[in-house]
């Protein structure tokens, strides 16, 4: 049975509107990761927007928990049920059906479509929920029906907002499997398996505890996908389920060795670990040292760990993609479409790590026989920094030790790595101002954009924010704030395009629109007023005066993208974009560098899409017939049932809300100014067109004609070689100059030891010195050297027993200086050229004294 279509289609027949699993990454500055199938709901469940029309959905959402407030990753492995991403089946009401069809509908899909026998089933409830028991007790039996209090059965978003009791649905695993004190419902042993959490969102929780009931009352409903999987096939732990199998007999292979108690966790970490990584890669998240990146290498390298401990010495987790694919390509497109990029990622950091994890469990090892009590917060750290052990990884290792970590002391040596790797998640907008912005939402709803068709409109003011977006009346001449205008041709950032920038004018006054975003659906544009004020619902005209550039460098990004896969190969997809009106910047997936020759090759591709005049066709497409076109989607974005296609005649084909050109001959002209890496398995592209490519050749061209006068109108290129073999010339010139004048003239033998001390006030002494100690076999030399009022200083020891090091802090003193250095090797600098002479003398007392 394919459950995951069993479960959609059944609430599709129940009138549910099926919506698309969201990105693992939320639009969401509180999660990490999407943790939850009512995450992409939360906005309707608060009442933040307006309920949409079908008030009822349900969905397959793909899941993270693995960082975050949310981490089950240490979990994996060790028990039945865990994993880093998992699948959550859910069905939601927005205020239309309540607990009756709730009940009803689970009751109904357990029983009937998935044929759970009745007398295996069992429901728990809140203790207060009479209702719900009395609507169960119309499906099952009331013994079985069992109330638990707030810890188990009752569900809040956080202190204050939406909540309610909640009722869950397990299913009993047989006593003949399991024995141990926990087996018993509510208890922490696996018997009693939970399957189906029914949330009743009914009430309001102010900041004093008070519950006031809602006025549409809403369901949330989840069921985990992965046990439901392993109960109809019979197994008793998820890792058995035609869900990971596959995995681990492929694993199994690769490794020739066959899973044992000892080392079966092994083989389920891997399992899971794959699905979780190969997942986040198809969506755009990349291996980094911060962030969700890092979170990523945190569960490859602990996959990797895991495959060491089986024998593998070399990347093997690629070699594990095509079967996961055989399991969920079918239903999860992104995963087949992405393979091979997939494969490359994963193997790129696999050798990353497995260049470095012998020397890492090396020192592991040796610091282990050390530790009695607390495992060394310098030696965690070492791993951590050196040899890329995560530190989750090395209390993993030590998991079985039943040892803890130094945690204080590494937090110590981390704190700074630390609080970068937090800012590259955690929310940066104010709460405060998020409610703000809500508000707006709910008062006036979306302004409409119209910059489509058109770069100036006449409109209305529907609303004015101050710099620190509180709504106002009015903006006077000066201020800074912000604008929403009830139809505006000003387009805001999005999609790596830049917000428009132009005016908003009307008979009486003049503001300067200095960028344009999107808040929660809100087009605003930040103006500077210059005179006179702006005033809610004045008529006023909104003119954007940057846009044609802006669309020049969006379209030539498209173009990019197509040759660099002409180049470079299909794996190639977009990381990252910026486009403004004076450049582009694509951020793309590749292992390595670009060559001159490619990049040349890329540059003359784009030129001669330009050229050949490709026009633009720009069209609203439902998504599937969008994707049969063979448009371009970026991974991890969301997108609707109607999706808008800019197609280049074929040529690019992109999903993209961005502006553009009408036709590619609109660009002009393109140049690549740079490539270069952003991040393991990332580079980057800059380039310009348009208006920005002519200053940039004008530019180039003025500097030609600048080294044309210097080289007195020379051939250019003739001109520097005459230039570059006239200063090799006279370096040779200044090295014989010194070479001649630099030879040191007290010499003296002491006990076998040639013996040099002098001022030099020409030429190398560095190199002197080095000199010296080739042509000798005992030498003691220190040179010191006059530099305007300062003093260098340079001593050398070979087979002797004088330390250089030593001698130089005898002697730097003198002149006011400091240094030091090897015992064959040291050097220092002084202040104080007039005790020079007192310096040299000191120097031949020292190293008399030490013969």
């Amino acid at each position: 049975m394919d459950v995951r279509k069993e479960y959609l289609e059944f609430f599709k027949s129940k009138g549910h509107e099926v919506v698309s699993s969201m990105p693992l990454v939320p639009d969401d500055p509180t999660l990490l990761f999407t943790n939850a199938g009512m995450v992409q709901f939360k906005d309707i469940f608060t009442g933040s927007i307006p309920t949409p029309k079908n008030k009822t959905a349900t969905s397959c959402q793909l899941c993270v928990r693995a960082g975050g407030k949310h981490n089950d990753l240490e979990n994996v492995g060790y028990t039945a049920r865990h994993h880093t991403l998992f699948e959550m089946l859910g069905n939601f009401s927005f205020g239309d059906y309540f607990k009756k069809e709730a009940i009803a509908y689970a009751w109904e899909f357990v029983t009937v479509n998935l044929a759970l026998p009745k007398d295996k089933l069992w429901v728990t409830i809140h203790t207060s929920d009479d209702e719900a028991f009395e609507l169960w007790k119309e499906h099952i039996s009331e013994d079985r029906i069992k109330r638990f209090g707030d810890k188990d059965n009752f569900w809040s978003m956080g202190d204050t907002g939406p909540c309610g009791p909640c009722s869950e649905v397990f299913y009993d695993q047989g006593e003949e499997h399991f024995n141990s004190q926990e087996d018993y419902l509510g208890g922490e042993g696996d018997r009693f398996l939970e399957i189906w959490n029914l949330v009743f969102m009914q009430y309001e929780r102010d900041s004093s505890g008070k519950m006031t009931p809602l006025p549409k009352p809403s369901i949330d409903t989840g069921m985990g996908l992965e046990r439901v999987v392993a109960i109809k096939e019979g197994k008793l732990n998820n890792f058995d389920s035609s869900l990971f199998m596959p995995i681990i007999e492929k694993t199994k292979q690769l490794a020739s060795k066959n899973p044992t108690n000892e080392n079966i966790g092994s083989f389920r970490v891997i399992a899971d670990h794959l699905r979780a990584v190969s997942f986040m890669i198809s969506q755009g998240i990349l291996f980094d040292k911060e962030g969700r990146g890092y979170v990523l290498r945190r569960i490859l390298r602990r996959a990797v760990r895991h495959g060491y401990l089986l024998g593998f010495r070399e990347p093997f987790m690629a070699k594990l993609v095509d079967t996961l694919d055989s399991i969920v390509g079918s239903h999860y497109s992104e995963v087949r479409e992405q393979k091979e990029y997939i494969k490359e990622q994963i193997t790129l950091e696999e050798d990353r790590f497995f260049k470095t994890i012998d020397s890492g469990m090396s020192l592991f090892e040796e610091e282990l026989k050390n530790t009695k009590e607390k495992f060394s917060g310098e030696v965690a750290f070492k791993l951590y920094d050196t040899y890329g052990f995560p530190l989750d990884l090395t209390q993993d290792m030590l998991r079985d030790k039943e040892l803890l970590v130094d945690i204080n002391r590494f937090d110590e040596l981390m704190t700074e790595q630390r609080n970068k790797a937090k800012a590259a998640w955690k929310g940066s907008g104010d709460s405060s101002t998020e409610g703000d912005f809500k508000k707006l939402l709910e008062k006036y709803g979306k302004n409409e954009f119209v910059g489509y068709n058109t770069t100036s409109a006449n409109s209305k003011i529907v609303s004015l924010l101050d710099k620190d977006f509180k709504e106002v009346t009015s903006l006077n001449a000066g201020e800074t704030g912000w604008v929403m205008l009830e139809k505006t041709p000003f387009y805001a950032q999005s999609g790596g395009q830049a917000g428009d920038i132009g005016v908003i004018e009307d008979q009486d006054h003049i503001a300067e629109v200095l960028d344009t975003k999107k808040f929660f659906d809100l087009n605003l544009s930040q103006v500077k007023v210059s005179n006179s004020n702006l005033s809610v619902n004045e008529e006023v005209s909104g003119v954007v005066v940057n846009r044609y550039e802006v669309a020049k460098h969006h379209s030539a990004t498209h173009l990019l993208q197509t040759a660099l896969k002409m180049v470079l190969g299909d794996n190639v997809a977009q990381a990252g974009s910026l486009n403004d009106a004076s450049r582009l910047r694509f951020d793309f997936t590749y292992p390595k560098a670009m060559s001159k020759e490619q990049i040349k090759e890329v540059e003359d591709l784009v030129n001669s899409m330009i050229v050949r005049g490709i026009k633009s066709n720009i069209q609203e497409l439902p998504i599937e017939k969008a994707k049969q076109k063979g448009a371009i989607a970026m991974f991890g974005e969301k997108y609707g049932d109607i999706v808008r296609v800019v197609d280049f005649d074929g040529v690019s084909v992109e999903f993209c809300g961005g502006t553009h050109v009408k036709n590619s001959a609109d660009i002009g002209s393109f140049y690549i100014l740079k490539e270069s890496g952003v991040s393991a398995g990332v580079r980057r592209i800059e380039a310009v067109c348009g208006v920005a490519a002519i200053n940039y050749t004008n530019d180039i061209i003025q500097k030609y004609e600048e080294v044309q006068n210097e080289v007195k109108n020379l051939d250019v290129t003739l001109g520097v070689k005459k230039l570059k073999e006239q200063i090799k010339e006279l370096k040779k010139e200044l090295e014989e100059a010194q070479s001649a004048t630099a030879t040191p003239i007290n010499e003296e033998i002491i006990n076998d030891v040639k013996v040099v001390v002098d001022i030099v006030k020409n030429g190398d002494i560095k190199k002197i010195v080095d000199d010296l100690k080739n042509a000798n076999e005992k030498l003691a030399v220190l040179l010191l050297q006059p530099k305007g009022e300062k003093v260098m200083m340079v001593a050398g020891s070979k087979n002797t027993a004088v330390k250089a090091g030593d001698w130089i802090k005898e002697v730097a003193p003198i002149v006011g200086g400091g240094g030091g250095g090897r015992p064959d090797f040291a050097q220092a600098g002084g202040k104080d050229v007039s005790k020079i002479d007192e310096a040299k003398q000191k120097a031949l007392e020292f190293v008399k004294a030490n013969l």
